[in-house]
Formats: structure tokens, C-alpha cells, sequence
């Protein structure tokens, strides 16, 4: 069978006609079944020296990317370091190579419309490589001297690093910035390395030698993942990586320890105080799971019939009916390597905060028991994830970014080929089941806001317990 592709689906899905002609109702729409459509596997190739490769020609136009997933990140910063992958991955790029200092390397890539990016997540590096055609040969050899051979030029490594400590002076001038990090402190633990955040102490007890030494550490050919994506021929490219980095030493063994988290529930009830703000900025929750977990299509079609629209429970309940928030959400999130967060968030005025926090708790607790997923809810839910499917993966680039990460964590290569058909088996009773990752009884419930005007008090949902936000004095230059 001739496999259908993304553009000529989107195509099927605006011709008129496709819904149902006669219908005078929204709810009187009816869709046909989505075409079937292959989602294109890239070549795997393993080099002598351990680097996974993965190829993917795409002709339509005349560039190419290339993506490295580098095995290490923010996780495992030292304790008194914490900072150090985001200064050192920035400095990489920043800072040049030992045959091309920063400023000549920003100079050389604007002249060809080309970039390197470099950027450290939680437990990921990634460096990202965008060419044409033309100039990828040069392009890539540049790219594999950044990973290879940066300068960590001490001059950036200050821009990187004042850069940095402007952040942390400002962090809690965003309240939706304070309880997004103060919620995952609450969840993993203050000290767990998913929840920890860069303070001045620890961005100025980094130096240069520290970045010579995480890369020394860190990049190793048999630690990357090498995705390419673009105009170009699989043989070819694959000729010129092993020209700049198939002499690359394998590292020594990997023995990082998967990085610590809080196991175990925190309920209470938890106040930060921020006397700017006329609004009350409530989260609530507990841990999720992680994207193997054997509920997870189930879950994924309860996030959707929860807050994954406008008339999504949440929506139609707490903020049209009862009027009682700005934003809202919920949901049970999952993420590839631990478990994310479980969480209900709402924005509302201080006056309504008691009642925000009583309508969360309410259509939480109502989904095992007054008020349990329905038929109609399920079919809608599975319908909204199978409509916007085709849109995660509507570029060859994108069907690379993913079998990069499932690679990556060790995921089986199919597994979003799978994604659609483990959508379309969910039944209500599994979505119904699945509602047990939502666990009033164990929620840790955090507001930030004024604790004056309040219309009752937060003693009412268990013990309260302030959080201080208060930042040190900002160092003084000659500290840094």
C-alpha cells in the first residue's frame, strides 16, 4: 500500500465535506476514520567508536541539521556547583574552539546563514548544528570542533556566568516563575537534582577549570547520539562523520547513578508570600509517572478530558461556570527517564482563593467517585489526541527529535508508531482506572500570593507552612 504523507493528510482534513454536510450542531459533526500513514524510521548506524548515528534524507529543500544528544545534564552538577552543565554547554558554543575563537566562530556561521546552538536540560545536553546544503561538509567539521575541542574562553565564561546570576536576581518576580519551582522543591525534594535551582553561591563557585573538566567527564563518542535530517546521501554523510569523529576515543565506562527524588507523598499545605500580586497562584499535587508506565495511553486521554480544551472539565467547570480562575489545568504528566508531576494549577483573584482551591479538590476527587469519566468524555478526549496526532510529527525533523530521545532513554524504536493505535484501544473503564494517579489525599498544595483578603483561611485544607523565597545579597563584582 502506497504510504500516505503528512502533507497529503492535512489535505484530506480541510477538503469540504469531510464532516458531516447536514449538520446545523457542533456535536452533530462526524469524522471519518484517519487515513493510516507510516511514520519514517532513520537509518541506526554505530560507529567503531560507540557514537550512534541516525539518518534521515528529506530533498524538499536544500539544508540540513544535525543533532547531538549528549548523555549527561543539570542532574549531575556537584551539589556546590549546581549550574555548571548550563554555563559549561554555553561556553562551548560560546566560547570558540582551539582553532577558532567565539567572536570568529559567530562571524564564520552568519557569512553562511548557518548556526550552533549548545544548551544543557536536566539530564540531556544538546548541541544543534542548521546548514546549507552547500556548506554542510565545512559546517560539520566546525560542529564536531565545537564538541570536541572548545577554547572555554574565560572572557564568555564571565558573560555566561553574570548572565546566569541575573536570572537567579530576578527568579522571583514571576509568580507563576515561584510556584512552578517552589511545587517541584515540594514533590522531588528540595535537594533532588530535578527540583534544584542555580543560587549565586553556587554559579560563583564555578571556573574555567570546572568546564574543562565536566567536558573531560562528559563528551565521549560512546555518551552521543548523532541525528542528521536534510538534503543529503546517507553514504555521503555517513563518510564525512567518520572523518570528524571516528578517531574520537571512546570514554571510560558510564557510572552515573540515576539521580534522587522524594519517593514518598508531602501533604500540607505550603504558602509563599508575595504582597505584589492582587491574584493567589495555587498548585497542587503530587509525583506522575514516567512514559513506560502501563496506564500511560489511559492517562493521556484523561489529561485531555481534563484540561486539554476549552470545554475540558476543568475549563468548563472551574473557570466558565464557577468564574473562578484566570488560567487552569490539570493533568498526570509523564517524562521519558523519571517520573514528572502530577498537578493542578489555577490563577484566581485573593478573594477567591479558598473557593479555587475547593473547586480543584472537588473535580479532582469527583474523578473516582461522584463523577467518574463518561463514554462521551472518552470518545472526545481519544478523538482531540488522534486529530492533533499527525501534527507532532508533520516534518521529517520532528520524526528525528523523537526517535533521537527514544534512542536516548532507551525506548523501543516503534514506540510512536504505537502511540496511535494504544490511543484508540483506551476504554473508559482504563481511563477510569487511571484516575487513580490523582491523589487528593496526597497532594502537597502550594499558593503564592498576599495572605491578606483571603476568604478562608489555608488552615482550613491542614497545617500551614511558609516558604521562604528571600534571595541573598546579590555578590559584588569583585566577589564573582
Amino acid at each position: 500500500m502506497k504510504r500516505i504523507t503528512f502533507k497529503a493528510i492535512l489535505f484530506l482534513l480541510a477538503l469540504p465535506g469531510i464532516a458531516a454536510a447536514q449538520a446545523t450542531r457542533v456535536d452533530e459533526l462526524r469524522y471519518p476514520a484517519l487515513p493510516a500513514f507510516d511514520i519514517p524510521r532513520p537509518e541506526r548506524v554505530v560507529l567503531d567508536n560507540g557514537m550512534v548515528v541516525m539518518l534521515l534524507e528529506d530533498h524538499e529543500l536544500p539544508l540540513v541539521e544535525a543533532t547531538a544528544l549528549i548523555r549527561n545534564g543539570s542532574v549531575y552538577d556537584p551539589a556546590d556547583k549546581i549550574g555548571l552543565a548550563e554555563v559549561a554547554a554555553e561556553v562551548m558554543r560560546t566560547g570558540g574552539t582551539q582553532s577558532m575563537a567565539g567572536d570568529a566562530l559567530d562571524e564564520w556561521l552568519e557569512n553562511r546563514a548557518a548556526s550552533i546552538e549548545v544548551a544543557a536540560g536536566r539530564d540531556s545536553v544538546r548541541a544543534v548544528l542548521s546548514s546549507l546544503k552547500a556548506d554542510f561538509p565545512e559546517a560539520l567539521r566546525v560542529f564536531a570542533d565545537v564538541l570536541r575541542r572548545p577554547a572555554f574562553d574565560a572572557a564568555k565564561l564571565e558573560v555566561a556566568r553574570t548572565q546566569a546570576v541575573t536570572e537567579v536576581a530576578r527568579q522571583n518576580d514571576d509568580p507563576n516563575s515561584i510556584v512552578f519551582r517552589e511545587f517541584g522543591k515540594l514533590v522531588y525534594g528540595p535537594d533532588s537534582p530535578y527540583a534544584r535551582t542555580e543560587t549565586f553561591a553556587t554559579l560563583n563557585a564555578i571556573r574555567r577549570e570546572d568546564l574543562v573538566a565536566w567536558h573531560a567527564a562528559a563528551l565521549h563518542p560512546d555518551r552521543v547520539i548523532l541525528g542528521l535530517v536534510g538534503d543529503f546521501k546517507k553514504d555521503e554523510a555517513l563518510a564525512r562523520i567518520r572523518q570528524v569523529f571516528g578517531d574520537w576515543r571512546r570514554g571510560p565506562a558510564l557510572q552515573t547513578a540515576a539521580a534522587p527524588y522524594r519517593k514518598e507523598p508531602n501533604p500540607g499545605v505550603f504558602q509563599v508570600a508575595k504582597e505584589d500580586v492582587t491574584q493567589s497562584f495555587i498548585m497542587m499535587g503530587h509525583l506522575g509517572v514516567r512514559k513506560d508506565d502501563p496506564d500511560f495511553h489511559a492517562l493521556e486521554v484523561l489529561n485531555q478530558l481534563l484540561s486539554g480544551s476549552f470545554a475540558a472539565r476543568l475549563f468548563s467547570e472551574v473557570r466558565t461556570r464557577k468564574g473562578l480562575a484566570y488560567a487552569v489545568s490539570g493533568y498526570v504528566d509523564s517524562d521519558w527517564g523519571h517520573p514528572a508531576l502530577a498537578q493542578m494549577f489555577v490563577s484566581t483573584k485573593t478573594e477567591t482563593t479558598g473557593a479555587a482551591i475547593d473547586a480543584l479538590l472537588e473535580e479532582a476527587r469527583a474523578l473516582m467517585s461522584s463523577r467518574p469519566p463518561t463514554e462521551e468524555e472518552v470518545r472526545k478526549a481519544r478523538q482531540g489526541l488522534l486529530n492533533s496526532f499527525v501534527f507532532s510529527f508533520d516534518s521529517l525533523q520532528k520524526v528525528l527529535n523523537r526517535q533521537l530521545t527514544l534512542e536516548y532513554y532507551g525506548y523501543p524504536p516503534d514506540w510512536t508508531a504505537k502511540y496511535r493505535a494504544g490511543i484508540e484501544a483506551v476504554t473508559v473503564e482504563q481511563v477510569r482506572k487511571a484516575a487513580r494517579h490523582l491523589r487528593p489525599e496526597e497532594f502537597s498544595i502550594l499558593v503564592v500570593g498576599t495572605p491578606q483578603g483571603l476568604d478562608k483561611p489555608l488552615t482550613t485544607y491542614g497545617k500551614v507552612t511558609p516558604l521562604d523565597v528571600t534571595l541573598p545579597p546579590l555578590p559584588s563584582q569583585d566577589g564573582m
